[in-house]
């Protein structure tokens, strides 16, 4: 549809245009963007899990039984 010429080939060359940046496009953001987007929600939760492992992980206080809430 983008190349094609004849008869009418001017009125669907911009939809042909569109249909081939759309595909383009989307498959950058497949192959490209998706793996960026996990690596970095992958450091966020890992980083968030150890965060929260230190908060919790302080000693108790002198004379306090460990484990006493």
């Amino acid at each position: 549809m983008a190349l094609g010429y004849g008869s009418g080939g001017e009125a669907r060359r911009p939809l042909g245009l569109a249909v081939c940046g759309g595909l383009v496009v989307s498959q950058m953001m497949t192959l490209y963007l998706t793996p960026v987007v996990y690596t970095y929600m992958a450091s966020v939760l890992e980083w968030t899990r150890r965060r929260k492992h230190q908060a919790t992980d302080f000693p108790a206080p002198h004379g306090a039984p460990v484990g006493a809430d």
